[in-house]
């Protein structure tokens, strides 16, 4: 137990310091394997590698194709001609709904959380500017479009968060779809009104829009593809995914090549859009994979069988040791994807166990693995985050406090309401 609980500080510590998962997650897993009593060699290249080898070769496809899709929607100008027409629709005057509605639409879409930061960014300038409202605003705006309720939340997103579950408890992508909807309008509109509130408060404070000081961000005003055919590769993934029952595989396929066909005069880009989109995706699998290698380790020490006595024996419902588990370990990996790998490849085989014992749903199961992976994962040391203040020029001290209300304590309030629903058979 103590070999496990170091190497989670180590995993945590060095992650928080900035230092990449890929090789800080073998480090950590050396530290449970020497105190667990384990051979450091054979642990190292059997044990993790066999864990880390298992989930890249299940997910890679996903992975690469979810980037492929999401790069080519961005250079096509796809992306930006969907958030484009619907900040048009819903106003300069909303330009906080305006923003998060852009960025809900191409993440429920399938367009990677990265992609969409770049897409919307420009958009959200421009719209912050006319609206006058503090650009410390726009980080948060942009997490809780792209980094909470559609991500983790609303049934058949194609974002990995909803569908690795779906391997561990024989589920689909829509899994407790009741339980989905309402966290997610508890995530948007709690954060939505947080949002305004904040937005009224600086503004009240004097606070309003200074111009950015790196003026490297182009505010595209060029020609973009039709707002309906640029939201058809969106719909194509939806809907083959969600109503044909395709494999997500097959899906994103479908909308790469829709992609391709509505833009046949953009063709020279094609290649490039899909080489950057590829080798992008190495790093992301790498990542996950990487993390999950750590939790295949945890899962042989010794110490493993008292760590799940403690998580299965937290009192009352077993949902309420998933969602502890995997919030624990998305924080001290820093990733949504990477703690509940982590979590589901150590725990995910006892937690079917108990819904087969207990008649507790998988479903609940499913999505509260989901919704939890978007909780404590949006730590000050998180990528995404990182990523998010470096292109909108600000600092943890500027924006991470509203940052951390609409993307990690909201998101918390959801999953104890998605569990209590689960508790009364509402799923």
């Amino acid at each position: 137990m103590f070999g496990i609980i170091l190497g989670l500080i180590v995993l945590m510590a060095l992650a928080y310091l900035g230092w990449s998962i890929i090789w800080v997650a073998p480090i950590a897993a050396g530290v449970v394997a020497l105190t667990g009593g384990l051979d450091l060699l054979d642990a190292y290249k059997d044990t993790y590698m066999g864990g880390f080898v298992s989930f890249a070769k299940d997910w890679f496809p996903v992975f690469m194709l979810g980037a492929v899709f999401g790069k080519l929607m961005e250079d096509t100008g796809m992306a930006r001609s969907v958030a484009v027409a619907l900040t048009k629709i819903i106003g300069t005057n909303r330009a906080i709904l305006g923003v998060l509605v852009s960025a809900a639409v191409l993440t429920y879409g399938g367009v990677s959380l990265f992609v969409v930061v770049f897409a919307v960014y420009p958009l959200a300038l421009s719209l912050f500017r006319e609206a006058n409202i503090s650009r410390r605003l726009i980080p948060a705006t942009v997490a809780l479009g792209a980094f909470t309720f559609t991500m983790t939340a609303l049934p058949g997103t194609p974002q990995i968060q909803n569908l690795i579950p779906m391997d561990y408890f024989g589920t689909s992508a829509t899994a407790a779809p009741i339980m989905g909807i309402v966290a997610a309008i508890i995530m948007a509109g709690g954060g939505y009104f947080y949002l305004r509130w904040r937005e009224k408060k600086l503004t009240n404070n004097g606070e309003v829009f200074t111009e950015p000081k790196d003026k490297n961000v182009v505010e595209q005003d060029g020609s973009t593809p039709s707002f309906i055919l640029s939201l058809l590769p969106l719909l194509a993934v939806l809907i083959t995914l969600n109503i044909f029952g395709w494999d997500i595989v097959l899906a994103l396929i479908s909308g790469i090549v829709l992609i391709m066909l509505l833009n046949l005069s953009k063709f020279k880009g094609f290649v490039g859009a899909i080489n950057k989109g590829a080798v992008g995706s190495v790093t992301a699998i790498v990542n996950t994979s990487a993390a999950v290698g750590f939790g295949t380790v945890v899962k042989v020490v010794p110490g493993f069988e008292r760590l799940t006595e403690l998580l299965m024996g937290v009192k009352g419902n077993p949902l309420i040791s998933e969602a502890v588990a995997v919030n624990v370990l998305a924080g001290a990996t820093g990733s949504a994807s990477g703690g509940m790998g982590i979590a589901l490849e150590a725990l995910g085989s006892k937690y079917y166990e108990i819904a087969m014992d207990t008649g507790v749903s998988t479903e609940a199961f499913h999505r509260v693995a989901s919704l939890s992976s978007g909780g404590l994962d949006a730590l000050p040391h998180n990528g995404a985050v990182l990523t998010l203040l470096t292109i909108t020029g600000m600092s943890h001290k500027d924006s991470y406090k509203d940052i951390f209300v609409v993307a990690i304590l909201i998101p918390i309030i959801s999953v104890v309401v998605a569990i209590i629903l689960a508790s009364i058979g509402i799923l």
